[in-house]
């Protein structure tokens, strides 16, 4: 059970103020009855919540793919740059929405962003190894001693070694695609300079079952489908 004024401002459109001031007017319907109290508790699963005979459109959490573009940083928010908040309405914005992981500032790709911190918390657990998919252009080629390195795992400079990773090479191999089972900082930069080519451009495709839907261009997002929503929870 949810207090009705905190259930109108989870869905992003009113703030606590504006949704005590609707039930005040007479504006808000629960089961065809006019609200009579902001703080009177609904059962948003059981009972239908109209406002000027409109759904409110609540859902218990919120779920969007977005196609990052370069440029953008993966936060919340920050006071000098543009962060992948900015990117979506402010009636999402409301909702408290993060990022589940970090694209770097330079790499576009899929990110998810949502409200639920328990799925956040499966999909960036080290224990999970979610795969994770990456899309790169080189400097240089890189080859079959190449490919062989990355299953066997990765020595980075720090010491530290990668778990095993598929590398798959297009066309000249200066086109490559990257599977990984972890995410530690600049890792697919950090992996292929080990190799000896850098990174001139990097996009990620897939994390877990979610794959980046092609018809959405950087910058542009969308809300997920009741089936991939499903898939992600499946994903333990």
């Amino acid at each position: 059970m949810e207090r009705l004024d905190k259930l109108l401002a989870a869905t992003g459109r009113w703030s606590r103020r504006e949704a005590k001031a609707l039930v005040r007017e007479g504006r808000v319907l629960v089961d065809g009855v006019p609200a009579l109290r902001a703080e009177d508790k609904v059962d948003p699963d059981r009972s239908t919540v109209l406002v000027d005979g409109g759904d409110i459109g609540y859902a218990r959490h919120v779920y969007v793919m977005l196609h990052k573009p370069a440029g953008v940083l993966s936060a919340t928010e920050d006071p000098r740059q543009e962060t992948v908040l900015d990117l979506l309405p402010p009636e999402l914005k409301k909702r408290g929405l993060f990022p589940v992981g970090r694209l770097d500032k330079d790499t576009e790709g899929l990110l998810l962003l949502t409200d639920d911190g328990d799925l956040a918390h499966r999909l960036l657990s080290p224990k999970k190894h979610v795969d994770k998919v990456y899309q790169a252009r080189l400097d240089r080629p890189l080859g079959e001693a190449d490919r062989d390195a990355f299953a066997r795992g990765i020595l980075l400079e720090d010491g530290y070694r990668c778990m095993a990773a598929e590398l798959e090479l297009l066309g000249d191999g200066t086109e490559v695609r990257i599977v990984l089972r972890e995410g530690k900082f600049h890792q697919v930069k950090r992996m292929t300079a080990a190799r000896g080519s850098q990174v001139l451009s990097l996009k990620r495709l897939r994390m877990g079952p979610l794959v980046l839907d092609e018809a959405l261009a950087p910058g542009q997002w969308r809300r997920l489908t009741p089936a991939e929503v499903q898939a992600l929870g499946e994903e333990r």
